[in-house]
């Protein structure tokens, strides 16, 4: 259907809170800029000298971007793999303008759904997604189209919540998305009154900040820390969970894949922890799955990897 339009305390992850969502802001203000000013064909052209620019002068993520696709693409990743690396990351950024700003019109937009998952979209009254730093997760608003009246709502952190409403402030165009943040008091209310309004509520499960829970799962063939928080919510409240992935293919081109992982609707309060587990388990598959039908959409550019992390203990180890 083609559309146009085990458990680990960690300490902040100050390394990814700061330097990749600090450029991210960085590019897309010089996106919105070069946008305005000379248009969206000569704005891609400048995205190969932004990834040029961040293959010379960005050598931590530099570093990250060849540890990352060595493992994926099963080789050493040269300097053409992380120079394309680089140049998928500007691009979506540069898509960003226009999916903020309700212009889905420069994109083809596929949507992979099976009838299951359709039904549920359509029937049931709200949705809790779950994806990854992986691709576009703006991408996923353009599912509502699909559905009128359908809103879509996305939960992030509360000082990324800010900057990007700052951002689209900016560019003084389009419907402002709508936008819950993250650990607050009254997060859980606000999720669930958008989930009985029959909202779709997007979540990215890869990243956290501060001392949230994660537990130790393989990806790419070696450990990781992933965050609970998503999948107690999800428990919590009762909710499926679907694994959501907006992946850019080529110029112009996205595909959405949405997928369920998990049901706590009916999960005794006994077999949490087990249907949590499971839960994260089929996440961390389905994004690793993903990785490897789209290596270079993974935008991660710091050590995902735990190598200080102690898996000494099998408990907070999940195979």
């Amino acid at each position: 259907m083609v559309h146009r339009f085990s458990t680990v305390r960690q300490s902040p992850d100050s390394e990814w809170f700061s330097s990749p969502e600090r450029g991210s802001r960085f590019m897309l203000h010089l996106m919105i800029w070069i946008s305005k000013k000379l248009g969206r064909t000569a704005g891609r052209v400048v995205l190969y000298l932004i990834a040029g620019y961040f293959l010379l002068f960005a050598p931590s993520a530099r570093v990250a971007s060849r540890a990352y696709l060595t493992r994926v693409l099963g080789r050493r990743a040269d300097v053409r793999d992380i120079y394309r690396h680089f140049l998928t990351f500007a691009t979506t950024i540069h898509d960003r303008v226009y999916l903020l700003s309700n212009d889905d019109s420069p994109f083809t937009i596929q949507l992979h759904l099976s009838k299951d998952v359709e039904r549920a979209i359509a029937g049931m009254p709200g949705a809790l997604l779950v994806g990854a730093h992986l691709g576009s997760f703006e991408v996923l608003r353009s599912v509502g189209l699909k559905y009128p009246g359908v809103p879509v709502v996305m939960v992030m952190y509360e000082d990324n919540a800010k900057k990007l409403n700052t951002t689209l402030a900016s560019m003084k165009s389009g419907e402002r998305p709508n936008i819950i943040p993250l650990g607050r008091w009254d997060t859980m209310l606000r999720v669930q009154e958008q989930l009985e309004r029959g909202a779709l509520v997007g979540f990215l499960g890869d990243r956290s900040v501060g001392t949230e829970k994660k537990r130790i799962i393989p990806f790419l063939g070696e450990p990781a820390a992933w965050p609970i928080g998503i999948f107690r919510i999800a428990a919590l409240l009762n909710r499926p969970l679907y694994f959501m992935a907006g992946l850019y293919t080529d110029p112009g081109r996205y595909e959405i894949f949405i997928t369920q992982i998990a049901d706590f609707s009916s999960v005794e309060k006994a077999d949490q922890d087990k249907a949590i587990q499971d839960a994260m388990l089929k996440y961390v598959n389905e994004v690793e799955k993903h990785c490897h039908m789209a290596p270079y959409n993974w935008f991660n550019f710091y050590d995902f990897w735990e190598k200080n992390n102690n898996i000494k203990m099998k408990k907070d180890y999940v195979k």
